[in-house]
């Protein structure tokens, strides 16, 4: 497995949206979206902070988070990464998206960059990612993007996975 952190962050680009580090300048602007362990941030300084532990996660090579530009406009509109560390082979898929960007395929181009990087850099076996079942939207991007729902989870939390396809002999 290839796993973080790496000699250089990975930056990833597709026409609508460029994943990138996440920069102490972003905090501000993520703060409505900003969580570490499920808790959101209260204030612009408490998002800092959080981005700063998701950093430290990095170069403990227990996960990899990147902001998600919109091409069009160079916003953050985002972020999305790799969490829970990399047991297994496997990558724990987390996303958030600011409300006023959502509906413009922006999430889906992202996650696409970030699925074909976990599967064919990092070599993962297999994505997981954890959503609600009120999230409908994210229900059908999973479905979407080829993730399978595998468990229901305490609360009206639901499991989904992709698998990597296995190269022929």
């Amino acid at each position: 497995m290839n796993l973080p952190p790496y000699s250089r962050f990975p930056v990833l680009a597709s026409a609508t949206v460029l994943l990138r580090p996440v920069q102490p300048a972003d905090a501000e602007s993520l703060f409505e979206i900003s969580f570490y362990d499920a808790r959101p941030a209260q204030n612009p300084p408490e998002a800092a902070a959080m981005q700063a532990r998701i950093a430290a996660d990095y170069q403990l090579g227990t996960a990899i988070h990147w902001a998600i530009v919109r091409v069009a406009t160079a916003e953050v509109v985002g972020t999305l990464g790799f969490y829970r560390g990399f047991a297994h082979s496997t990558g724990e898929l987390g996303c958030v998206l600011k409300p006023a960007f959502r509906g413009l395929g922006l999430m889906r181009a992202a996650m696409q960059l970030a699925i074909d990087f976990g599967l064919h850099e990092m070599k993962l076996a297999q994505l997981v990612a954890v959503t609600t079942r009120p999230n409908e939207a994210a229900i059908r991007l999973l479905e979407r993007l080829g993730f399978a729902e595998t468990a229901d989870l305490p609360g009206e939390a639901v499991a989904y996975v992709l698998r990597r396809v296995p190269e022929s002999a």
